[in-house]
C-alpha cells in the first residue's frame, strides 16, 4: 500500500470506529453457499480477514465479483464483541473494516478492534 492509501485506510478505520459506536451495528457480507465475505492477509501468511463495514451501503457495494452471492448482514454490537471478535482472536483472523472499492484496508487483530471499540464506546 502506498502512504496515500495508508492514510485513507487509517481515516476509514477512524470513521468505522466512530460510526458502529454511535450505531452499534455492524455489516457484513454473507452468503448460504459461501458464508461470510473474506480476504486472504496481504500481511500475514496462512491468515484470513474477516471484513465488516459500518454502513449497509458500503456493505452492499461489495456485493461483486467474487462477493456477487453475498448479501449484507447486520451484526449487533454486543454479538461482535462478545462472539465474533473472541471467536476471530482464538482462530487468529484478522478483522478489515470498511475496505475500499478496491477491496484494500487495514487488517488489525480481532483483540485491537474489540479494545478499540470498547474504549471508544466507554465499556471497557
Amino acid at each position: 500500500m502506498t502512504q496515500d492509501h495508508d492514510a485513507s485506510s487509517e481515516r476509514s478505520y477512524d470513521r468505522f470506529i466512530k460510526r458502529v459506536v454511535e450505531t452499534r451495528i455492524i455489516w457484513g457480507l454473507h452468503s448460504d453457499a459461501q458464508g461470510w465475505a473474506n480476504s486472504p492477509s496481504s500481511e500475514e501468511d496462512d491468515t484470513d480477514v474477516i471484513l465488516f463495514w459500518s454502513d449497509r451501503e458500503e456493505a452492499a457495494a461489495h456485493c461483486t465479483e467474487e462477493w456477487s452471492g453475498h448479501v449484507p448482514v447486520e451484526i449487533e454490537f454486543n454479538d461482535l464483541i462478545d462472539a465474533w471478535l473472541q471467536g476471530m482472536d482464538a482462530d487468529g483472523v484478522l478483522a478489515g473494516p470498511n475496505w475500499d472499492a478496491d477491496f484494500e484496508g487495514l487488517e488489525v487483530t480481532a483483540k485491537d478492534l474489540a479494545d478499540r471499540l470498547l474504549m471508544e464506546s466507554g465499556s471497557d
